[in-house]
């Protein structure tokens, strides 16, 4: 998706072991860089005015999801983790490999604003151990997302 709408990009694999389920941590050690840069895809189930709505939203693995300004930032009611069955379903990606990108359907999505401090950031390319480096502007605009403060410190 990257190549075809021209956005520079660099791939990096590195090991992940099958039970190891701390999947953000494990990429940012593998990668050597701060768990900051490296984010996380997760999905929500997002209550608005005629129903509910799976949206994406990309966190860095160092903290975790508020919630409330998910909602809040996607004008929602409010919003609850989706099970991670279903969102395995809707992307078409394992948990811990959700990538932004190529999901089966396109969904509304959200990036924590921190994601700007850098000039690269991480998120999955598509499976564990595999993550894409790209430049936040790029993120934002691929993915036609909402910049929001939706991450919060652990």
């Amino acid at each position: 998706m990257l190549e075809r709408v021209g956005v520079p990009f660099a791939v990096h694999e590195f090991h992940h072991e099958a039970g190891e389920r701390n999947y953000g941590q494990v990429a940012a050690d593998a990668l050597g860089v701060e768990p900051e840069r490296v984010f996380k895809t997760l999905l929500a189930n997002l209550t608005i005015e005629r129903g509910v709505e799976q949206v994406v939203a990309i966190v860095p693995v160092s903290g975790h999801l508020s919630l409330r300004e998910l909602a809040a930032s996607m004008g929602g009611k409010r919003a609850e983790m989706c099970p991670p069955d279903l969102a395995q379903r809707i992307t078409g990606y394992v948990v811990g490999g959700i990538s932004p990108f190529g999901q089966k359907k396109r969904l509304r999505t959200a990036i924590d604003e921190t994601c700007v401090l850098f000039d690269t950031v991480f998120v999955s390319g598509g499976r564990r151990g595999l993550d894409l480096e790209v430049a936040p502007d790029d993120l934002v605009r691929v993915l036609d997302a909402v910049v929001a403060a939706i991450g919060a410190e652990r």
